[in-house]
């Protein structure tokens, strides 16, 4: 009995540690050609709609978007953002709202290797795979990976398939305003749609672009 269970705990180690030690190893050079995300939703009756694209064929207006969207440090961290977990915090204990802390890496992470949903177990792994990813690639490459797995809609992964779908042109030649579309419907790309964006999501594109124009500095991980 007990050199089963050293077995299946080696084996639990060689699939939770040392597998995503080699896919981000692999990760650095090639594509990513399915996430967990991708596998459920096909389960789910959907289609995989994407089209891998390095980074010099994504936009650079759309890696900004994302980043005065979502995680303003992104260039500065090394995966966590402890300012903005003191943020969430803070909101949480005076007015009972939790809202999301994660950065680009922690959702590049969980993308890659975990299951959308929330539990403390997949917060423990991904708070395992986050620095995993930035010891390992450049910041670069961690938007790439990002803007290549990310869901822009049912079906829709990455950002070829997302320009090609809602604006009709390729992630290369997206303009400012498109970026800023499809950055804005990153935290729910199952609700919100850049091509018929509503209110809420062209008042965040809005929002997104003077950002963009403010963060200067912050930006200089992702330049060509």
């Amino acid at each position: 009995m007990f050199s089963f269970l050293k077995r299946l705990l080696r084996w639990l180690l060689a699939l939770v540690i040392v597998l995503p030690l080699i896919l981000t190893l692999t990760y650095r050079y090639l594509p990513v050609p399915v996430t967990p995300l991708m596998v459920l939703r096909l389960f789910e009756g959907e289609s995989i709609n994407k089209h891998w694209q390095p980074a010099h064929r994504i936009a650079n207006s759309l890696k900004n978007s994302v980043i005065a969207s979502e995680d303003n440090k992104f260039c500065q961290h090394s995966g966590f953002d402890w300012d903005a977990f003191k943020d969430v915090a803070s909101e949480f204990k005076h007015d009972g709202k939790l809202r999301g802390g994660s950065t680009i890496s922690m959702q590049t992470a969980k993308n890659l290797y975990l299951w959308p949903s929330r539990s403390l177990v997949r917060k423990g792994l991904e708070a395992v795979y986050t620095p995993m990813l930035e010891l390992i690639l450049p910041k670069e490459r961690i938007m790439t990976l990002y803007l290549n797995i990310a869901e822009f809609g049912p079906g829709i992964y990455g950002a070829e398939a997302a320009a090609q779908a809602y604006f009709n042109t390729s992630a290369a030649t997206l303009s400012p305003h498109q970026s800023a579309l499809l950055a804005a419907v990153l935290p729910n790309p199952r609700e919100y749609n850049a091509g018929r964006p509503s209110a809420y999501v062209q008042g965040r594109a809005a929002t997104i672009r003077l950002r963009v124009n403010q963060l200067g500095p912050l930006l200089r991980c992702v330049k060509p």
